[in-house]
């Protein structure tokens, strides 16, 4: 196939590009800096040239595309309001240029706020738009069905890691810097699903080779982490206690600290037959370069 990929010089969609290009398939990676164009041409990409603003280079290149991948998403959490409507335009203007095709998009989602204190499944669906929550990624997703997309979306572990990664582990090191103790909330039992960034882009892969249309995957290779665990890695890698605080010690990212996100991924790996074999968040913390 020949597939379009947003993010394709990101943490995840650069591990997408990888996968997709050792299982013979061509990618096109939508690039905004001519060192991103650069990058993907020395991995035997093709290029798109623009940013996610772009409605009308990203609906021409969905277009000539037999399938599309969007992994791109702008992770500034102060104005994560205005990334999520960002995300809504780029994923309608991706139907758009596939509209009556009934090519495979694949949009990407979280497990984070799927359930609280019980595995969340497949079958779970987001409170999307609800109690002020602004990403719709599968409600747009889901939107393209009817317009002949086969849309279907992949839910990301809240802690998807490996070298390179600039997600949730990197925040809460920096927070343990700033304040010099590692912390959890209570009694840390609350759990964090984890993938490794490469199991992550099998799933995509795999997905978009296999999929039918409006399934939820989900990128999950430990279900349930408990969240002191995470802080003692940190501590140990920095040198600092780990201790529990309230959770104000984590300002914004309280919610995240906090969050009880269990998830199972046992539908996913029976449809598209597929075994996690990176290494867990624990281990990958003390070897990936983290600090």
């Amino acid at each position: 196939m020949r597939v379009f990929v947003t993010g394709a010089t990101g943490f995840v969609g650069s591990a997408v590009v990888q996968e997709l290009l050792a299982r013979g398939h061509a990618v096109v990676g939508l690039a905004r800096s001519d060192g991103g164009a650069a990058t993907l041409e020395a991995l035997g990409a093709e290029v798109a040239r623009g940013v996610l603003e772009d409605g009308d280079v990203l609906a021409k290149a969905a277009a000539s595309a037999d399938g599309v991948i969007h992994t791109a998403f702008d992770h500034d959490f102060s104005r994560f309001a205005e990334s999520c409507q960002l995300d809504r335009r780029a994923i309608e203007a991706l139907g758009e240029g596939l509209a009556g095709s009934d090519k495979p998009l694949l949009v990407t989602s979280g497990t984070a706020r799927l359930a609280s204190g019980r595995l969340a499944t497949e079958n779970d669906l987001p409170a999307e738009g609800v109690g002020g929550y602004p990403r719709v990624s599968e409600t747009a997703a889901a939107s393209l069905l009817a317009k002949g997309v086969r849309a279907s979306t992949v839910r990301l572990a809240p802690s998807t890691h490996g070298a390179g990664d600039h997600g949730f582990v990197p925040m809460l090191i920096d927070i343990a810097r700033r304040t010099g103790v590692s912390a959890y909330i209570g009694d840390g039992e609350n759990r964090w699903s984890g993938v490794h960034r490469l199991d992550a882009a099998k799933v995509y892969r795999l997905a978009l080779e296999r999929g039918a249309g409006g399934e939820r995957y989900h990128a999950v290779a430990e279900q349930g982490v408990p969240f002191r665990e995470i802080a003692t890695a940190i501590g140990r890698g920095l040198g600092l206690p780990v201790e529990s605080r309230p959770a104000e010690h984590f300002g914004w990212f309280a919610m995240f600290a906090g969050m009880d996100a269990a998830t199972s991924s046992a539908w996913t790996r029976d449809t598209l037959d597929w075994t996690p074999t990176g290494p867990g968040l624990i281990e990958d913390i003390a070897a990936a370069g983290y600090f």
